[in-house]
């Protein structure tokens, strides 16, 4: 759709499916609208729209919206009520509407709409209802549009699913009808840049001060670690504090779906992002077929932002050929689970016995780190454990910090072995190691 096209369905969104009792504000923000676009003219509102400077955008249009509010007849609105409507009109020609504010609000992490008659945001890992609904499903199609279309996507009836990256790096992912039953879902998961190492993990009470240090040893001494949890549970702001370990000398290689993690302090970083099939089904090009092109990159590390399909098999492949300190996420339960699922995405892309594949995953990785996120939203760095080949084959996980749910503690179990091979290569000094120990609340 044309950004003309866009401009004048948003003239028109007040004739579609709209309710016949419309209260007096809604009246007024529709005349406003109608006036303001007359006054400005069709053309002059197409390049605004196009404008990827939206606080340019709005600067240009706001004396235009002020003046036809205060020509209209709005005597029972106090300036702060006028103003708010000025900013909302801004919001809905320009902006995302009434999800605007909330891409504003660095303290809101994911935006959900569910049809015009329900949305929702979450703040602190815990959701809230939206206070301002959208008038009818038309105006959530034409916010997905006006999302997709500068990045040459597009959504209908043919293709009624698509997931974008926005160009701030949040993730979007609309569904329309027939497939979305109650009407346009939008979802929008944001991505701050206020965390971007451990220490903030530390600070924020996701770990103690003795596990940060734990796991930037695991790092810095080339252990190949899987960050696992659910959805929401931190696992890739957990994944990123864990790269900025990765020392300054080293190559490193990101892999994502949707590009999501940062190295603005890291020099020698390729970043490379899956991309989707085009309208016609053709130039898709998968985690897979990035995961092997980055073995021809001469990478010191590859990050695989999460592995989720028969890039697994390679994954695991590049972890025992040269590439020793990759990283990844999974999504899984418990460490269990997520050899299992591992397995079972690795055999996605080889057909080779379970016992086979467990003995790889055993030789390759090194240590499987839990992230959790509690009913009431705080997100926590819980257990770690080791990977390693049992003696009759197959997987053995070996428990070295456990985490306690309701203290909310950690525990060092066991010290994991790499401490005392750095210590005899020379990696560690016996007086960081002894002060590391002493600070550690053993079992």
């Amino acid at each position: 759709m044309s950004v003309m096209e866009r401009v004048r369905r948003a003239t028109a969104e007040t004739s579609v499916r709209t309710s016949p009792v419309l209260s007096r504000r809604q009246g007024m923000v529709r005349t406003v609208k109608r006036h303001a676009m007359e006054r400005v003219g069709y053309d002059e509102m197409t390049r605004l729209v196009a404008d990827e400077d939206v606080d340019h955008a709005r600067s240009e249009l706001r004396p235009a919206v002020e003046a036809v509010v205060n020509a209209q007849d709005m005597l029972e609105l106090d300036p702060a009520a006028r103003e708010e409507m000025v900013d909302g009109i801004l919001d809905d020609i320009v902006g995302l509407g009434p999800l605007q504010p909330l891409i504003e609000d660095d303290t809101v992490t994911e935006i959900m709409v569910n049809g015009c008659h329900s949305s929702f945001f979450e703040r602190g890992g815990t959701l809230h209802p939206m206070e301002n609904f959208f008038e009818n499903d038309e105006q959530i199609r034409i916010l997905i549009d006006r999302i997709i279309a500068p990045l040459g996507r597009r959504v209908d009836e043919r293709s009624p699913l698509v997931n974008a990256r926005l160009k701030n790096g949040y993730r979007v992912n609309a569904v329309i009808p027939p497939i979305a039953i109650d009407g346009p879902a939008l979802t929008i998961r944001k991505f701050s840049d206020r965390i971007t190492s451990l220490r903030e993990l530390v600070e924020l009470g996701s770990l103690p001060e003795w596990y940060a240090c734990l796991l930037s040893c695991a790092v810095a001494l080339r252990q190949d670690l899987a960050v696992v949890g659910g959805t929401g549970s931190g696992k890739t702001t957990l994944l990123n504090a864990l790269s900025t370990e990765i020392p300054i000398g080293e190559r490193i290689v990101t892999i994502e779906d949707s590009a999501e993690l940062k190295f603005a302090r890291h020099p020698h970083v390729v970043r490379l992002e899956a991309r989707e099939a085009s309208i016609e089904g053709e130039g898709a090009v998968t985690i897979r077929d990035l995961v092997a092109n980055s073995l021809r990159m001469r990478p010191d590390r590859i990050v695989v932002g999460e592995v989720r399909g028969g890039e697994a098999i390679d994954m695991l492949s590049a972890m025992q050929t040269g590439h020793d300190g990759s990283l990844t996420t999974l999504h899984a339960g418990s460490e269990e689970e997520a050899v299992v699922r591992l397995t079972l995405l690795a055999r996605y892309g080889i057909n080779l016995p379970s016992e086979l594949i467990e003995d790889q995953i055993a030789l390759a990785l090194d240590g499987i780190v839990m992230s959790e996120r509690r009913p009431d939203g705080r997100r926590f760095v819980s257990s770690y454990s080791g990977v390693s080949r049992a003696a009759g084959g197959g997987v053995k996980l070996e428990r070295y910090v456990t985490f306690d749910r309701a203290s909310a503690s950690w525990t060092l179990e066991k010290e994991p072995p790499f401490i005392a091979a750095a210590l005899d290569a020379g990696a560690l000094t016996e007086g960081e190691v002894e002060q590391w120990r002493q600070s550690c609340p053993a079992s």
